[in-house]
């Protein structure tokens, strides 16, 4: 049954509960039938059990799981606090992520019936609907609502009515079928210009201009958490070409040996191309002398006026063959830049009740149309017809935080290798369709995905924002700049504020921050000294400084607990160690031997180091050549005198000779009073390091202060 035309996703700012109920309800239900008539299009069960690309779930597969998130969430936000079908919303619960082209999973389930799946949407359905009639439900219906579960779970419906129609695609035609609801654009709209010859592509000059990314936590239309945030840049003029790469374009790159051309070909995608033994975009089928195209569930004649479709290395590739042919920076655009070429269009966002003005939303048909169809001011397709590959790894604005109820659908794609796609393809429904929608997949991903070029010189590199997930550095990173725990003040704070006024009034002109780890307190004494060095023998923890101090922001996941994460971000700036942190230099170094040049110090600060050294004797002994006269030296240290990290010979103190007990404190004064003075007695700090939700380290710190005479 087809599922009813032009129904957008709503607007949210609801002034009644029944309001909200009816329009939900009708999303809810368009877009659950429109997903259940795609798998119409399968012949048969086996369809559904043979495996379309083998780095995939079969499609029964994603028959459930769209329905199994919804249950999943909804005991997840206490909607429901009662399950359907156990068994299946765990076996429907995660599917395959393609995170590599090479990564084959060869797991095998034990699937159950089609009729089976079937009856249990058919269960979803039912309790959704009962839930949309009357389950509890207050305004406004924000993300903080249980209630955008429910939203949540038919935008997700949406990405997988798309992704999975792309498999579909990859199927064997005699496993899949035409169906009334699904028609190709050609049978769908007869009377349309011949496919065959293709507009000749030219460039369109795009003036300078700035853009604004990002949707306002208020926004009355949903989103997937990293669209929220603010991001904005100014872009210099640059040229866009009229029109999507069409297939007839496409083609002087295949028969020039693009594909065997290595020299326009990245690391990355020779890889790919050496893996997959591609010598054509992935839908082009060769039959006898003749190119044909593979659509959902037929094969057609090449019509060469559609837009090619291809991954980001294959639009990659023709850039650069194309840059080598003309002379001239051809790329990819950037995120940025797209949104420019959006913003000088004036594209026009979908509207309820209204069919679009682009190959959108399944509006016009169930394929691809000419790329000079829909004009939108001095381009075509700028929206619609298929999804267009940026130059631009997925990245997080300011301001983004991880929804609760969905914390791995962005932070897994932020790692560098997911490129964003914008625009949406003529089966992109719903959130898909808005401007503000940010799509990321890996490189060698097929979706109903093309491209179009630009002529500008070449991007500005991008900086690559991660949630950091190694367990010590996470810990690390929460214990310097995170939360603070049972009224226990963040201690490298704690120890720069103990220097800094111990230092008086003598000079603050250089301070040497050894042991430094992700750099908290070199940025804290930063406020006070001119010049700040941070060294560590981790380079892994100086990275995290680094970045820091280049981008202002660190992101990081600590652990709930089990498998369960908690995503934070930490800002300088939040801290009000922004304006400082130009003062702060990290670097990798060993304080038993450091470089000659790391001398001439007013402060010297040793954080929890000695009893982590090999050689502490010799640290200490040598320290006073690093620093001023009159220049103090801050040692702290818990005295956990451990073997793994210093030999028992080397210890300061923590055992008996000659029956006596020597504390580490003897240590330090029997190293240090030749050439210092101990400002006052010994200090204790302490310090909490979560490691989970619920379990802590609590320690006392020593701190002594030593003047250099």
């Amino acid at each position: 049954m087809s599922a009813p035309q032009y129904v957008r996703t709503p607007r949210l700012d609801f002034q009644d509960t029944q309001s909200a109920r009816h329009v939900l309800a009708r999303y809810f239900n368009a877009t659950f039938s429109r997903y259940e008539s795609l798998f119409e299009t399968l012949v048969g069960d086996a369809a559904y059990y043979d495996k379309s690309i083998s780095q995939r779930h079969p499609l029964i597969f994603y028959f459930g799981h769209t329905a199994t998130f919804f249950v999943n969430k909804l005991i997840l936000c206490g909607l429901i606090d009662q399950r359907i079908n156990p068994e299946f919303e765990s076996m429907f619960a995660i599917g395959v992520d393609e995170m590599s082209w090479d990564d084959i999973d060869e797991t095998n389930y034990d699937w159950p019936s089609v009729t089976s799946v079937q009856q249990y949407r058919d269960q979803v359905r039912s309790l959704v609907n009962s839930l949309l009639e009357s389950a509890p439900l207050t305004l406004p219906l924000d993300w903080e609502n249980p209630w955008w579960v429910i939203i949540m779970g038919i935008e997700h419906e949406n990405i997988h009515l798309e992704t999975s129609s792309v498999l579909i695609r990859q199927h064997s035609l005699e496993l899949v079928k035409a169906h009334p609801d699904w028609k190709v654009w050609a049978r769908e709209n007869p009377k349309t210009p011949d496919p065959r010859n293709a507009p000749e592509n030219r460039v369109v000059e795009i003036p300078g201009g700035s853009v604004a990314l990002g949707k306002e936590q208020q926004s009355p239309v949903y989103g997937w958490d990293n669209e929220y945030g603010a991001h904005k840049a100014d872009i210099k003029s640059f040229h866009a070409a009229k029109y999507l790469v069409s297939n007839q374009e496409f083609l002087p790159f295949v028969e020039d040996g693009g594909y065997a051309n290595d020299a326009v070909w990245g690391e990355e995608g020779l890889q790919w191309r050496e893996f997959a033994a591609v010598n054509a975009p992935g839908f082009w089928l060769l039959e006898g002398k003749a190119w044909k195209l593979r659509l959902m569930t037929e094969v057609v004649e090449m019509p060469w006026a559609w837009p090619v479709e291809v991954n980001y290395h294959e639009a990659r590739a023709f850039c650069n063959w194309k840059a080598q042919q003309s002379g001239e920076p051809v790329r990819l655009p950037t995120e940025e830049e797209w949104y420019r070429i959006y913003d000088s269009a004036g594209v026009d966002a979908p509207v309820e009740g209204q069919i679009s003005k682009a190959n959108i939303h399944l509006d016009h048909g169930a394929s691809s149309c000419r790329v000079d169809q829909f004009p939108h001011g001095d381009f075509y397709d700028v929206v619609g017809n298929v999804w267009q590959w940026t130059e631009t790894a997925i990245y997080p604005f300011e301001g983004f935080r991880v929804h609760p109820y969905y914390d791995d659908f962005t932070m897994p794609t932020m790692d560098g290798k997911h490129n964003l796609m914008k625009g949406g393809s003529w089966i992109s429904s719903g959130n898909e369709t808005q401007r503000s929608a940010r799509y990321a997949f890996r490189r060698h991903f097929y979706q109903h995905a093309g491209f179009r070029y630009v002529i500008a010189d070449a991007p500005e590199e991008q900086q690559i924002s991660h949630y950091e997930d190694d367990k010590m550095l996470s810990e690390y990173a929460e214990f310097h700049f995170g939360d603070t725990y049972f009224n226990v003040e963040n201690f490298p704070k704690t120890l720069a504020d103990i220097a800094i006024q111990a230092m008086g009034d003598k000079p603050c002109v250089k301070a040497l921050d050894i042991g430094c780890a992700v750099g908290r307190a070199s940025f804290e004494l930063a406020r006070r000294f001119d010049e700040v060095r941070g060294i560590d023998f981790s380079a892994r923890l100086i990275g995290l400084g680094v970045q820091l101090a280049e981008q202002g922001v660190v992101r990081y996941s600590i652990t709930d607990e089990g498998e369960l994460k908690h995503y934070c971000e930490r800002r300088l700036s939040d801290l009000g160690l922004q304006e400082h942190s130009h003062k702060v230099t990290f670097s990798q170094g060993d304080a038993c031997n450091l470089k000659s040049s790391y001398t001439g110090y007013d402060l010297v600060l040793a954080a929890n180091l000695i009893d982590r050294l090999y050689d502490p004797v010799l640290f200490l002994g040598t320290i006073h050549e690093r620093i001023n006269m009159g220049g103090v030296l801050m040692v702290t240290s818990p005295y956990t005198w451990l073997e793994e990290h210093t030999k028992k010979d080397h210890w300061l103190g923590g055992y008996k000779s000659d029956g006596e007990n020597v504390t580490t404190l003897d240590g330090l004064k029997s190293v240090l009073l030749e050439h210092f003075e101990l400002l006052r007695e010994p200090q204790q700090v302490p310090f909490v390091i979560r490691e989970t939700s619920r379990k802590f380290q609590h320690t006392l710190s020593d701190v002594t202060l030593w003047v250099r005479k």
